[in-house]
């Protein structure tokens, strides 16, 4: 009899100890802070990630400038995977970062034209400059170069190339990446710079052309993730999971060019 009321218990405590680990795992949900370049990329790893291990993420997109500002004022996100890897440095200076992260990707920006508009997806970026002397060219979207990377590197190419000053009455600037891409494709501009990444998903292709710039006429988009202080188990096992062969496929995939295939 003492025998059986010790199996019971023990049965009894193993099946508290499990579902007291479910629910340690349910409540381990963190959330990413994540450039918007890679809506669509970390929306199919984050499922990749669920399916692997059960553990569930949740992901902010936005401009890496408005989040580490946020970041700066204590915003609670556990990892931060930012477009521009200098980001990734102010904040361990501070201290708000575990240590500088690991190099995940380099982006690549390019022209949006939608179907319909009189631009051309010229990578080189003449017609653009055409459209500019005869008046085909009305409204333009590119990413704020104020705090957005891909944005800072639209500007870069558009100034490499002698048409900054031109173009500048008329764009139209987004939030982030992704809000740019949204005008060059909605129809409310006649084209934008946008992320490689974006214009690879089936959902954007499908609405325009796109040609990639030349990445010498803009600084690199070093791209750099970090594990914040106070990171629980979930978000280090998705940092992790984020450097594994199967998630750095998907990357490729959207056009990122992965730290090993850099020269």
């Amino acid at each position: 009899m003492a025998n059986r009321k010790r199996g019971v218990a023990f049965t009894l405590l193993l099946v508290l100890s499990f579902l007291g680990c479910r629910r340690s795992i349910a409540e381990d949900v963190p959330v990413v802070a994540a450039a918007a370049d890679l809506q669509f990329a970390l929306e199919e790893i984050s499922q990749q990630f669920t399916a692997a291990t059960g553990r569930t993420v949740k992901v902010s997109f936005g401009s890496s400038g408005n989040f580490v500002r946020q970041l700066e004022q204590g915003a609670p996100f556990q990892l931060f995977m930012s477009a521009d890897e200098a980001f990734v440095f102010r904040l361990a200076k501070v201290g708000r970062t575990l240590d500088q992260g690991t190099l995940y990707a380099t982006g690549r920006i390019g022209l949006f034209v939608p179907h319909g508009s009189p631009l051309k997806a010229d990578g080189s970026l003449e017609d653009l400059r055409a459209a500019l002397a005869d008046g085909r060219l009305r409204s333009f979207a590119l990413a704020n170069p104020e705090h957005a990377p891909y944005g800072q590197r639209a500007e870069e190419a558009l100034r490499n190339v002698g048409i900054w000053e031109a173009i500048q009455p008329r764009l139209v600037l987004g939030e982030n990446v992704s809000q740019a891409a949204q005008f060059a494709t909605s129809g409310s501009t006649q084209g934008g710079i946008i992320a490689a990444s974006l214009a690879r998903s089936p959902r954007i292709a499908q609405m325009g052309s796109f040609a990639l710039i030349p990445e010498a006429w803009h600084r690199p988009l070093a791209q750099r993730m970090v594990l914040l202080k106070g990171a629980g188990p979930t978000a280090r096992a998705f940092y992790e999971h984020l450097q594994r062969p199967e998630a750095r496929a998907i990357l490729r995939t959207y056009g990122f060019v992965l730290p090993s295939e850099r020269p």
